[in-house]
């Protein structure tokens, strides 16, 4: 194990105990760091206001106050969303050939306000696939917001002329939807045979597709009924 001198342990103890004045250099690579995690949680840049405030901030905290405060934005909530209503083939219309307006924009407002409330996971799950039954027992000022949760299954596709007769296609789009965003798995394979590479069986897939099949859709209007 090498030695040291008396003289070099000396000059070490100073340079880690002194706060050295932040150099151009410094401050460029302080603000890229900034305004990566800005970019990272809120899917903008940093004003020239809050790179300033950071690259000037030399407490031990300073990282901490930016996490803090970019946590804390609206914005940090809306940037997280758009993943997750991505995968939930969010829409404020009915897709395919009646592709009318319909209101989901309470769901989506839900998402962005999970996320800036840092929702449980689970509680995010459950409230999204039987927030109206949950509602049944919650307390007054909860229910509205555990019904709007099910937008989730609300805003499945609709198909066809007449949506009436092609709702099979609709509950078969919501367990395949399903499977993507909560489990990560394919479901769509196991309709017509027990999956090759996963746990998943024929039975399994109908008995989703009887829960839904009796679960009462919102009608988004079609063409046949001049709705």
């Amino acid at each position: 194990m090498p030695k040291y001198s008396t003289t070099a342990t000396s000059h070490t103890h100073r340079l880690n105990n002194s706060t050295p004045p932040i150099t151009e250099h410094a401050g460029r690579q302080l603000a890229m760091v900034g305004g990566a995690a800005t970019l990272d949680l809120t899917g903008l840049p940093p004003t020239p206001a809050e790179v300033q405030s950071f690259v000037t901030d030399t407490s031990p905290e300073a990282w901490d106050k930016v996490i803090d405060r970019l946590l804390s934005t609206p914005a940090y909530g809306e940037h997280q969303a758009v993943a997750w209503l991505d995968a939930a083939r969010y829409a404020d219309t009915s897709g395919y050939q009646n592709d009318g307006p319909r209101s989901m924009w309470r769901w989506r407002d839900w998402v962005i306000n999970a996320f800036n409330q840092d929702i449980p996971y689970d509680r995010f799950i459950r409230a999204q696939l039987a927030g109206d039954l949950l509602a049944q027992a919650a307390p007054e000022n909860e229910k509205a917001d555990l019904i709007i949760a099910t937008g989730y299954l609300a805003v499945a596709r609709r198909f066809g002329h007449d949506t009436d007769s092609d709702m099979h296609l609709t509950f078969e789009d919501t367990i395949d939807t399903l499977g993507k965003t909560f489990l990560g798995l394919t479901l769509g394979c196991a309709r017509c045979h027990d999956h090759k590479y996963d746990p998943v069986t024929t039975q399994d897939y109908y008995s989703l597709y009887g829960i839904f099949q009796s679960t009462r859709f919102p009608f988004p209007g079609c063409e046949a009924k001049m709705q």
